[in-house]
């Protein structure tokens, strides 16, 4: 779930209050997918360095994150702490929450849905949901799926609007709250601006469609055949992070004190945001789909049509249906999303010739200073 423009969470007394100094020292590890053969070495790289300075200047208790290079190999790394109570280690590819990655495998259930010929891109939500989509300047006859998907469809974002109140939300619960605001732009003048109430959008359509639960879909379709054995859609009510996993923290200002908020309920999040992964399985996710193991040509391509995005994302950037361009320092572009949601800040990206790496620090990025360092440090393991 992002940041990038969504809710700030506040966290009453009862929750655990850690602050901490300068990070403790980074400690680097092998991590690999399965069947990739892994590096050994533990002497620190370039990729290690930019962690370990991502720690130091913004004060992140931990990161983690993996690499694939082009010859196959695959590393882990971590940096500090895991736990900042007990001072325990990152744990090696431990899972995280993803935030708004979650978006693109949301994007690609729909996609396969279109493939299937059971959704049309370029039809009006109000087929799908009828009587549902409409307010001051809605209409879900205007609507299509394609705006929903490449977020230009001019609703509100539904996040501005929670509020203080920390508790379990229904999906359909999330596109109300939205619906009570007046339409930001009609989807019409095709103007880009990210909302996360598109795709809690697309997932009820989804359920609509199919007669089952998102989270089904998304074990059914991209889950189980890729073999994400660490990746899973939290269950209604689960608060907690299955397995082993470092803690997520939460500050409200770049000097603020840490909160540690790992256990929380994502409900909020749901098709925007609500996954659990691991570094290595977020970069299988995206190479797979960049492979065309997850969709025909004719929806990848679909999907990698892209529209110039703004805020969140760095200069440059295009949005397609889910799926995100983003230029590398050295020449070239890589293709991810990204997500923010309290607790953690990920980014994800792969190459066309092979590259992948995923980067997570547990904190959500304060502001966007910190979110462009860890985008660097995203950036040195594409370039290597």
């Amino acid at each position: 779930m992002s940041r990038w423009k969504t809710v700030t969470l506040v966290v009453t007394a009862a929750a655990l209050v850690a602050t901490v100094g300068a990070p403790a020292m980074a400690a680097t590890g092998t991590a690999g997918a399965a069947g990739a053969r892994t590096a050994t070495t533990a002497r620190p790289d370039a990729v290690q360095q930019r962690l370990d300075a991502l720690l130091a200047e913004t004060g992140a208790p931990g990161a983690l994150g993996t690499v694939r290079f082009l010859d196959g190999r695959t590393r882990g790394y971590t940096a500090g702490v895991g736990d900042v109570a007990t001072g325990a280690a990152v744990p090696r590819d431990g899972r995280v929450r993803v935030g708004s990655n979650t978006k693109t495998f949301t994007a690609v259930v729909v996609l396969q849905l279109v493939a299937q010929g059971r959704l049309d891109l370029d039809a009006p939500v109000k087929r799908y949901l009828p009587g549902v989509v409409r307010g001051d300047g809605i209409d879900g006859n205007r609507i299509t799926l394609r705006h929903l998907l490449q977020q230009t469809s001019g609703l509100p974002n539904y996040t501005l609007h929670l509020g203080d109140d920390v508790r379990r939300y229904e999906p359909r619960e999330l596109l109300d709250i939205a619906l009570r605001y007046p339409a930001d732009a009609a989807p019409e003048d095709h103007k880009w601006a990210y909302s996360n109430t598109n795709y809690v959008l697309a997932g009820l359509i989804v359920e609509a469609v199919t007669r089952h639960g998102l989270a089904e879909e998304i074990e059914r379709r991209i889950v189980r055949p890729l073999g994400l054995r660490h990746t899973y859609f939290p269950a209604p009510g689960d608060a907690t992070i299955r397995g082993a996993h470092p803690h997520g923290y939460y500050r409200e200002s770049a000097d603020g004190p840490l909160v540690d908020i790992t256990d929380m309920d994502p409900s909020w999040a749901w098709a925007a945001g609500q996954l659990v992964s691991t570094p290595s399985e977020l970069g299988r996710f995206f190479t797979a789909l960049l492979d065309g193991e997850l969709l025909p040509p004719a929806q990848l391509a679909e999907m990698r049509a892209t529209t110039p995005a703004g805020d969140p994302f760095a200069a440059g950037s295009g949005y397609g249906l889910g799926l995100v361009s983003t230029p590398l320092s050295c020449g070239g572009e890589y293709w991810g999303h990204g997500g923010s949601i309290p607790g953690y800040e990920t980014r994800v990206g792969v190459t066309a010739d092979g590259r992948a790496a995923t980067v997570t620090m547990t904190v959500q990025a304060p502001d966007k200073a910190a979110g462009r360092k860890l985008e660097g440090v995203l950036d040195a393991a594409l370039c290597r």
